[in-house]
């Protein structure tokens, strides 16, 4: 058996400051950003120690030199993967280990445009109705078997099993069927225009030779997959850390980067001094570390800072069905009696913007003249009142018949800035009479027993978007069940209404209508406390060349990235 080891000639070091905060990668997160590959970069990066030039990186090695294969890219995180089944995995450590595992039929490049992944091509027939994807005819499963379109059809079987809730589900039940034309080419056929048809396929495609006939939800695939991707899992061991390694055979190019080691490590101060001593190679910074607790000199030489606004957002979520929340003026108070400047300043250090709903600035669906609430208790009150909700005791909480107004927020653990944006939240609804209690919770417990059960009555978590502006899955009134986006039990006909529009209206001038509409609704309705649009910040040590920032981050080449032999760490 091959060991991992450190080489010899790699030095650690130390460094005092010890809080430490990560990042939310895509869809549920355990932290407070976004993942690389889905966050436009515009901002500052520390300075690299040699001047940058077009033929040169930022380290000073020549572009066209020949690049190092070996050494391991060290992550860490807080919170473990659930599963490793593609179409059931919704959080986020799981979502990123299944995309170093697994390909779509397509992908985002460095532009933001769609390009063929498993797909070589495509042609888009029936005016939208159909999609013919040609399939690469080189592309292996781990295990040695070829990719076929039979995979493809057997992955949208199961999207639409009723057996199987996957929260991604929506996008697939559009489809009238799915054509086999050949073992690599495949048509699929749509009831009517569907404008996301073509971006839902960035969908991981399963293996049919393995999976068929099994139960997704129980099968051992959920901790050992096969996938086609750039990286071979390898092991997993629950709360400690998933091994992968480079798949040497990949369809576009063996990764550099010989072995991908994603590291569970729930305490966020003893993540940093990971960093510190050479640990990890990476993480999500805090607000507090980026600005003051690693700009030392020491730091910089050994790692670069990225910023960038991150494609996403942080929220407090209300479990509609409790009768507390049904009332929207309820909603709207609460939203009054929050200062989202006090959040930014307080929890962000001003590394971040104030959020009016689900389309941040970036995104062209945004509706700039949705305008944030003002921070106004008297306000809130006076909504509470007109709602029934008085203090009638005089014991300093808001009543109604005969019960206080009182609840727990529920948030993950090991992110910092989501406790202390609950803590700032018990305030400020304690000034207006309602009593709110703080729950911290290991994360897959928070997912798996708390957000996918429904079983809460209010949350703080965050959204890492896509850049299609279709949000079906997370607030249509048919995506309540468990485990599936709309977990709060969200329903506004209005809002089913809008989103079928937009995904049967192809131009992007009428789409941007349809949005700018549900952008609007469902500020005022208030289903989630829409707080913030936290910065991305990340660190990455210097040692990895071939990072080449873009609108959509860093991690869309990964595979590019590299290790000089005389700087590489470890060797298996």
């Amino acid at each position: 058996m091959q060991k991992l080891k450190i080489r010899p000639n790699s030095k650690a070091y130390f460094y005092i400051p010890l809080l430490a905060l990560i990042v939310i990668m895509v869809f549920f997160s355990p932290s407070n950003n976004h993942a690389y590959a889905e966050m436009p970069l515009s901002g500052t990066e520390a300075k690299p120690d040699k001047e940058n030039s077009s033929q040169r990186d930022k380290e000073g090695y020549s572009r066209s030199a020949c690049r190092d294969y070996g050494d391991a890219f060290v992550v860490g995180e807080i919170g473990d993967a659930c599963t490793l089944v593609p179409i059931l995995a919704s959080d986020s450590p799981s979502s990123y280990i299944v995309s170093l595992v697994f390909n779509g039929l397509v992908k985002y490049n460095k532009n933001v445009e769609l390009e063929g992944d498993l797909a070589q091509s495509w042609d888009i027939e029936d005016d939208g109705l159909t999609i013919v994807f040609h399939l690469r005819k080189d592309v292996k499963w781990h295990d040695g078997r070829p990719f076929t379109a039979e995979d493809v059809k057997f992955t949208y079987e199961s999207l639409i099993d009723p057996d199987v809730i996957s929260p991604y589900s929506g996008d697939f039940k559009m489809v009238k069927r799915v054509e086999l034309v050949d073992d690599y080419e495949i048509k699929i056929i749509y009831k009517e225009p569907f404008a996301p048809g073509l971006s839902s396929w960035i969908m991981p495609i399963m293996p049919k030779h393995i999976l068929a006939g099994q139960d997704l939800r129980t099968t051992g695939f959920k901790r050992n997959p096969v996938g086609t991707g750039p990286y071979i899992f390898k092991s997993w061991k629950s709360g400690e850390r998933i091994d992968l390694v480079s798949n040497r055979g990949y369809f576009e190019h063996r990764p550099y980067i010989d072995r991908y080691i994603y590291r569970v490590i729930p305490d966020p101060s003893t993540m940093f001094l990971e960093l510190g001593t050479l640990g990890i190679d990476s993480m999500s910074l805090t607000p507090l570390q980026f600005t003051r607790q690693t700009d030392a000199h020491f730091f910089n030489r050994r790692f670069r800072k990225f910023q960038y606004p991150s494609f996403g957002y942080t929220y407090m979520a209300y479990n509609l069905r409790d009768e507390k929340f049904a009332d929207k003026k309820v909603r709207q108070a609460l939203n009054y009696a929050v200062d989202k400047k006090e959040l930014i300043d307080g929890v962000l250090f001003g590394l971040g913007r104030i959020c009016t709903g689900q389309f941040v600035p970036e995104s062209w669906a945004f509706n700039e003249n949705v305008k944030p609430y003002p921070y106004d208790p008297g306000r809130a009150r006076t909504l509470l009142m007109e709602a029934g909700w008085q203090d009638r005791d005089a014991d300093g909480w808001l009543d109604k018949d005969g019960k206080r107004f009182e609840f727990t927020v529920i948030t993950n653990q090991g992110n910092e800035m989501r406790r202390m944006t609950a803590e700032i939240i018990q305030r400020r609804f304690k000034d207006i009479g309602i009593k709110v209690n703080i729950r911290i919770l290991e994360w897959s417990v928070f997912i798996n027993e708390f957000v996918n059960k429904g079983r809460f009555e209010a949350l703080i978590l965050g959204w890492g978007l896509g850049r299609e502006p279709d949000c079906f899955d997370i607030f249509h009134s048919s995506k309540t069940k468990a485990g599936e986006f709309n977990f709060i039990g969200y329903s506004n006909p209005e809002i089913d209404r809008l989103l079928a529009e937009g995904r049967r209206t192809f131009d992007r001038e009428d789409r941007k209508k349809v949005y700018r509409r549900i952008h609007e609704i469902l500020y005022d309705d208030q289903p989630y406390m829409f707080l913030y649009i936290p910065d991305s910040l990340l660190t990455v040590h210097r040692r990895f060349h071939g990072i080449e920032p873009s609108p959509i981050g860093i991690g869309y080449n990964f595979i590019d990235w590299w290790v000089p032999k005389s700087k590489q760490r470890y060797a298996y």
